[in-house]
Order: C-alpha cells, then structure tokens, then sequence
C-alpha cells in the first residue's frame, strides 16, 4: 500500500518536487514535467518521453545524457495533458526537431499527437512513436493495438542514444519504429496496487494464483493461472515472447526482466537465473540484460520478460552509455559539457490573457454555463470514489479523480473571467483547455476539447440566443468528441449515453418542450443508456484487453457524463434557463 503523502490529490506534484531537489544535477522543472538541467545541444533531435506517474523510473528517472531530454508526467496512471507535452517540448527542443513517445494508450495518443500539432504549427519538426510491445492485449493481427509496457524503455533507450550520437530526426523516429517492431514483452501480476489515499488496491489476485498479461496502470491480468515456481513462470514468460520471434531475427537480444514495484531483487534474480539459461538453450544470445526495475506500477506485484530482438544497429543503441537518475551505463565523453538551462528557459509557455469583450446575450449566457459548471462539479465530488470503484473494474481506477481535478480545474478558470466581459466562448475555452491541462487523459482532453466546441459553437458576438442554438453545441461538443476519440455506439464509451442525449434533447426541443425540459428528458435517456453499458464489451481505449471483465460493469465515463447532465438539468429547471 502506498502509506506516505500528504494529500492523495497532489501526490504527484509533490513526488516530482522531491525529485528535482533530489537530482538537480540532472534535471530541471518545467510546467508539466522535467527537462536536462544543461541546454539541449544546438540541431540535436530531443527525444521527450512521457505519460502517467507512478511507473519510476519511467519516466522522469531517464532524463539525461544519453536518454531522454525531457520528460513529461502526468497524473498517476493518467496521461498528461496536451499542454503539459507541448511546455515539456519546447524547452527541451534544441532546433533539431522532437521525437515524443510514449506507451499506446487513448490518452496518450491523443495528448501527444495535439501537442505535435501545436509545435509543427509553431515550425518545430515533431514525430510520435507509440510503443506496442505487450503480446497479451492483442492478437498478432492487431499488433497496432497493443499496448505498451515494459517495451518503453527499449524504445526510449534506442531512440535517445541515436538522438545523442547527432542523428537526424528522420533516422532517430526509424531507429524508435524499428525498436518497437521487435520488441515483445509478457508479464504476470502477483497482487494490485493502491492509489494513495486508497485503503483498497485495484484489483486482487486469489492466494495461489497469479494474473496473466498485466498492464502497468493498475489493470489486472487478462487471464488468472496457477501461481508455479519461478522456473516454471520463467518459462511460462520465454515461451510468450519466443512465439512471436520475428522471422528475420538473429541470434542477438537485448532482454530486460522487469519489476513492478513490490517484487524484490532476489525474486528478479531467481526467475532470470531460469530465464537466462533457457534462452541460451533456444540459441539466444543476451546482449546487457537488465534485471530489476525499470516500469513499475506504484506497489503493484509483479514481473515482465522483454525482448527486443536486435541488429547490428539496435545493438549499437541497446549497448550505448547513458547517465541519468535511475539508469547509468558505460561512459559518456561530453556528458556535461553543454551550459546550464537559464530561468527563461524553464519559464512556462506563455498563453493568451486578453480577450475581446463579450456582447450582453453572451456574457449572460457565459454566467449561466459557470452555474451549469459549478453544479456539475459538486455532483463530480459527491461520485468520486464510486467512478473510481467502476473504472478499476477493467481499468485504472482513476477516472473519478480525473473528472474532480478536471472540472473543479474548469470551474476555476471560468471563475477567472466571468465578470470581466467574457463570452460564453471566450469562458468555455479558458474552462475547456483548464480541465484538459488539470485532469490529463483520456477523459480529460475530451472534455476539454469538447467543451471548448460547445462555446466556439454559441460563439462571443451574437445578440440573443435560442433553444436551438443550445441544441447545436452540444452537437458540436458530440462531433468535436467522436470525431477525436474515435468511439462509436456500442463501443461502450461516454459516446453511448452522448449519442442518445443528443438525439432526444434535440427531439423534445423540435417538438416545443422548453429547454429544461428538454434537458431532464435527454439527461434521463442519457442515464438509463449509460446503465446500458454494462452489458457492453468495451472495443477501444485502455478497458479493451479487459474486455470479459468489464461486463456487468457500466462505463465510468458514460456514468459520470449522465450524472453531469442529470445535475445540469436540475439547475435548468430551477429557473437558471
């Protein structure tokens, strides 16, 4: 159980403060995560690393000479926000261009491809690689949907010693592509982690037995087995990975046996001794393994077995020096030779804190969507622990701390600028981008970027607004929200209790039901579609490998969003319309 914090809200925040004080030879602190204390090299190709905490050293632990340049760090177990990659970036870009990469998770790939979008809009050449190297959470068929694990590290270390031996950009994002092509990493749960704060972890495992294929978020195993003896789970793990050797592959591998944060070193020791020699039985031989903890999941349980199957290039990378925090290898000519980062180099990235005045109608109406906000986020931290409890069922079990952070976060930034002439879309956009910046995310950047639609869609200028201009954002916030997460009906997602909101709010409204009414019908709908889900089987986002365990469990997310717009409903009907 994770015992020491302060307050579980800002465990993360306080984390990465201990840890810059702690390694400020290393590292210094940006908004959203951790650069190399000493300036990138001028043309050098910063690699920039990322996602949730609570995987140390994954990922701040990496940053260095010889590996990443910087990294950006989430909420634990949740991805960062597009901002945070985008800050993280900028300061650690040196004019050679940014390669992100980060395990394949909805989140993650959503945050990092916006903030690409950003910095090649702002001229900075920017690549993503998404690591996919856990065999267990898809078939070989759907390798692009897997998710990554143990294999980031593989990925992180061949792209970054390409990055600091001067390649260009084109070659260290194919370098990091061919890293994860062959890369394969199983892994076993032995008991769940806690969230701090929590008196009960994420998922248990029956004494005697173990869960099969992990996830590094909390997530139990796919599957439950036998606990064997670590001989046999040694070969249990070899002969996961084995089967997908690639057909090319040489005699060579790098290989990395990895713990997640509670099995001890002796434990490690004693699975590798087996694994070690079975491998060189199948005519492997193992190029520097690493055996101890690289991506961990707070005090979770358990072991991985990664392979990455190397050539004469990826060997060159596996082998190369590095000088980090958590991670030191070999020697590095050099290392320190660039000057310190100055203060401007560390401030923030700046954002827009004027705006144009908003006509009376939006400014009234901006008012209104606050009170709409305010109500939203008292029923969000009422349902906090209940949201948590549903997402751990086949996921993270953050999705009730991620929507408090977010719309409190929302609430906030709104708060700022009503009163002072805001519009309804100028006030929805400071909310929206507040919400995805504080709560990270899946869930986050699609409120987020939802929202921020929803008020572009009313807009600052207009002299009156009516029923149906209502009914139109939040088709917009709908379109804006499918459109980005790519989720359909029956995907069991928020889209399933959204779709139907939609439909009949703009049904009751055609028809000549007031507003409110409207809204209590649609939000009504909306609740018993997100009930629904629980009979679903979820095909895309972090629950999808857990697919049999989610039934019988409705969509936090659908949950939480019926439980908004149920609370908005009644702020209508009591005349806030």
């Amino acid at each position: 159980m994770t015992k020491l914090f302060n307050d579980p809200s800002t465990f993360m925040e306080d984390a990465l403060d201990g840890f810059v004080l702690a390694n400020a030879r290393y590292v210094a602190k940006v908004s959203g995560g951790v650069v190399r204390a000493q300036e990138t090299k001028p043309g050098k190709v910063a690699v920039v690393v990322g996602g949730g905490s609570g995987h140390y050293p994954a990922f701040c632990g990496v940053v260095g000479p010889g590996f990443a340049d910087g990294a950006v760090v989430g909420n634990i177990f949740t991805s960062p926000s597009t901002d945070d990659a985008y800050r993280v970036a900028k300061a650690a870009d040196g004019g050679g261009g940014v390669l992100f990469s980060t395990g394949n998770y909805a989140g993650d790939v959503m945050n990092f491809n916006l903030a690409k979008d950003k910095l090649v809009a702002e001229g900075i050449d920017t690549r993503n690689v998404y690591v996919t190297d856990d065999v267990a959470s898809a078939p070989v068929e759907d390798a692009h949907k897997r998710r990554g694990i143990a294999g980031d590290f593989v990925v992180f270390k061949a792209a970054s010693a390409a990055a600091e031996a001067g390649l260009s950009l084109d070659e260290v994002e194919r370098i990091a592509v061919r890293a994860n092509e062959r890369s394969r990493t199983m892994g076993v749960g032995l008991a769940g982690c806690t969230m701090p704060g929590a008196t009960e972890p994420l998922f248990t495992v029956p004494e005697g037995m173990m869960g099969v294929g992990l996830g590094i978020h909390g997530e139990p195993g796919i599957a439950e087995e036998k606990l064997p003896s670590a001989s046999d789970l040694a070969d249990l793990l070899v002969d996961r990975v084995i089967a997908e050797k690639p057909d090319d592959a040489g005699p060579k591998v790098g290989a990395i046996l990895n713990g997640l944060g509670a099995t001890k070193y002796e434990e490690l020791f004693v699975v590798w001794g087996r694994v070690a020699r079975r491998l060189d039985e199948l005519g492997l031989e193992v190029v520097d393994p690493e055996v101890g903890e690289l991506v961990t999941s707070l005090d979770m349980a358990g072991i991985s077995l990664t392979l990455v199957y190397l050539d004469d290039e990826l060997e060159t990378y596996w082998r190369a020096g590095a000088d980090t925090p958590a991670y030191k290898k070999g020697g590095l000519e050099g290392a320190s030779d660039a000057p310190a980062r100055s203060a401007e180099d560390l401030a923030a990235v700046s954002e827009a804190t004027t705006f144009a005045e908003g006509s009376p109608a939006s400014q009234k109406t901006a008012t209104q969507v606050l009170g709409a906000l305010e109500v939203m986020a008292a029923t969000i931290a009422d349902a906090e622990a209940e949201l948590g409890r549903i997402d751990a069922v086949a996921g993270d079990g953050d999705h009730g701390r991620g929507m408090v952070k977010g719309v409190n976060a929302a609430v906030e930034a709104a708060r700022g600028v009503s009163g002072d002439g805001a519009g309804v879309e100028t006030l929805l956009a400071r909310a929206g981008e507040a919400w995805a910046a504080k709560a990270g995310g899946t869930s986050g950047v699609l409120w987020g970027q939802a929202l921020k639609a929803f008020g572009a869609s009313l807009g600052d200028t207009r002299e009156s607004y009516t029923d149906g201009d209502t009914v139109e954002a939040v088709q917009a916030f709908l379109d804006t929200l499918t459109s980005l997460g790519k989720a359909s009906l029956g995907d069991k997602t928020m889209v399933d209790a959204l779709t139907p909101f939609v439909e009949t709010l703009r049904s009751e409204v055609d028809r000549g039901a007031s507003l409110a009414a409207a809204w209590a019908s649609a939000a009504e709908v909306a609740t018993k579609a997100a009930d629904e889900t629980a009979q679903l089987r979820p095909k895309v986002g972090r629950a999808r490998p857990l697919a049999k365990k989610s039934v019988g469990t409705p969509d936090a997310g659908a949950i939480s969003f019926a439980m908004c717009m149920t609370t908005v409903g009644e702020y209508l009907a009591a005349g806030k319309d």
